[in-house]
């Protein structure tokens, strides 16, 4: 990709690449023997993402977007091809190593909150530093500060059934977002929510990029959001545009 990448019609100061896909293969198997050829999403596929930029990845239902979003955040493998995050190789790690690059350096976002519904919105958030083993006093208190950061101090004791979409939808985001990482990726982080909803969590996603200095990488299928990303790919019969 040789185009500096631009914001409207401003272009962004060139930063390094610390995302990199080369020349990235994604092919599952048949379900059954010999029921065919299985399924190719991609072949070949390269992207290059530089620091501080914000991507948008959009794309027909079942193009593989969410598959690509995976091998980026090493929550999958490629079938051929390498994933590369800084100077690390993701498509090289053990399973434990993948957990320990995706719970130091990765702040995921999904499409559904998956937040535990037994859980108070500050557990929920806190949970990725418990994870990690900092202790409950610290790691409460750090939930509680990206609680603040998301406009739900106040709703910082409720269970995730008695939070609206959208206020779920941000402890998701905050959630992503505790233990400081340097990439954020978000699948389809509006897509269940209304226009005015989508809206004001998305403007958030975008405040929170320019704050705490992240890379982020975003699928969606809203293409008005997407133009409000720094780049705009499309990625169509296996190859992004």
């Amino acid at each position: 990709m040789s185009n500096l990448p631009t914001s409207g019609d401003r272009p962004i100061v060139a930063s390094p690449v610390v995302l990199r896909a080369e020349r990235l293969t994604k092919r599952y198997a048949a379900v059954q023997q010999g029921s065919g050829a299985g399924v190719e999403l991609f072949r070949d596929l390269d992207l290059e993402v530089r620091a501080g930029e914000m991507v948008a990845i959009v794309g027909e239902s079942g193009a593989g977007k969410s598959s690509l979003l995976h091998l980026l955040a090493a929550l999958d493998r490629p079938t051929a091809g390498e994933v590369w995050f800084g100077g690390e190789r993701l498509s090289g790690f053990t399973e434990r190593q993948a957990a320990e690059f995706r719970n130091r350096s990765v702040g995921y976002v999904w499409q559904f909150h998956y937040l535990l519904p037994e859980f108070s919105a500050r557990e929920n958030v806190a949970l990725p530093l418990l994870a990690r083993g900092v202790r409950r006093p610290q790691a409460m208190a750090q939930a509680q500060m990206l609680l603040t950061k998301v406009g739900l101090a106040e709703r910082a004791e409720h269970r995730s059934g008695e939070l609206s979409g959208g206020e779920q939808q941000r402890v998701s985001l905050a959630r992503a977002l505790v233990t400081e990482p340097k990439l954020l990726l978000a699948d389809e982080p509006t897509g269940d929510l209304d226009g005015n909803t989508s809206e004001a969590v998305f403007t958030l996603l975008q405040t929170l990029h320019t704050e705490l200095g992240l890379t982020s990488v975003l699928v969606t299928h809203n293409l008005e959001l997407a133009a409000r990303c720094d780049r705009t790919l499309r990625l169509r019969q296996g190859k992004l545009i």
